[in-house]
């Protein structure tokens, strides 16, 4: 019989680590962003090197429906392009540098495909939190994309990748397509009918910013039986008040900085 991505995703911790969270208490934000430049290969070579388990990217469409690694709408912050990614077909997305505005050591980096993505975390051992950053009415189209190079590429040897996104239009979509990979709903604070959204779309996980979650919020999320995620933390004196309130799992820019400060508690 086979077992859906989300079971195993719960299998496979509670069997590896009974007594922990569904997720690694630190995930790397983008990779390792304080060390590294966003979104890039190069980023989650770097998390790995840290010691991080988990990662966190962002995936986007082309012009010509590629899912691309890349946070923002625009390409102007982090590459050297202009213009939406979603008005730019993937071959102009491929030539442009990722790398060299975070520092001219890491110049010739390229915005990564999500297909590059799973390939590399396969080889270095990494669990991957996807968040899906859909434009105005492609959110279809974009869970479809990831749910496809997902369906070809995912390592049976990784726990299932968790899919997250602030849009609950995509969250729909997935679920609408029959997605059997684990869903996280994202929020920058916990909107008043946040269980009704959540149990609708059947999410595995809830993930607030840090600085709007409160001890009273997060304990009504652990009582709904969800896993809880905070962003984005840098600072383990924080990460610990966070897990104390029942919080699973930080994303963080600087993993190492934040696993080194937990150590011991």
């Amino acid at each position: 019989m086979l077992i859906s991505p989300r079971r195993r995703l719960l299998e496979y911790h509670q069997t590896a680590m009974p007594d922990r969270p569904v997720l690694p208490r630190v995930i790397g934000h983008r990779g390792a962003m304080a060390y590294a430049p966003e979104n890039t290969l190069a980023g989650f070579r770097e998390a790995a090197e840290r010691g991080a388990a988990w990662i966190e990217f962002d995936v986007r469409l082309s012009a010509d429906g590629v899912p691309v690694v890349i946070h923002d709408a625009r390409l102007d912050r982090t590459t050297t392009g202009r213009g939406l990614v979603a008005k730019t077909q993937y071959q102009m997305i491929a030539g442009l540098d990722a790398g060299a505005w975070f520092d001219r050591d890491f110049a010739g980096e390229c915005v990564p495909r999500l297909d590059d993505a799973v390939g590399l975390v396969s080889e270095l051992g990494l669990g991957v939190n996807i968040e899906l950053k859909p434009t105005r009415k492609h959110q279809n189209a974009l869970a479809s994309a990831v749910l496809g190079v997902l369906a070809k590429r995912w390592p049976q040897h990784l726990p299932p990748a968790l899919l997250s996104s602030f849009d609950c239009m995509v969250l729909a979509a997935l679920r609408e397509q029959g997605s059997p990979w684990p869903s996280g709903f994202l929020a920058k604070e916990l909107p008043r009918n946040w269980r009704r959204q959540v149990a609708a779309l059947g999410c595995l996980s809830v993930h607030c910013a840090h600085d709007k979650l409160t001890r009273e919020g997060a304990g009504a999320v652990k009582s709904a039986g969800l896993v809880l995620g905070a962003y984005t933390v840098n600072d383990p004196v924080r990460a610990q008040t966070l897990f104390g309130w029942g919080v699973d799992a930080v994303f963080s820019d600087a993993p190492d900085k934040v696993m080194t400060g937990l150590k011991g508690k």
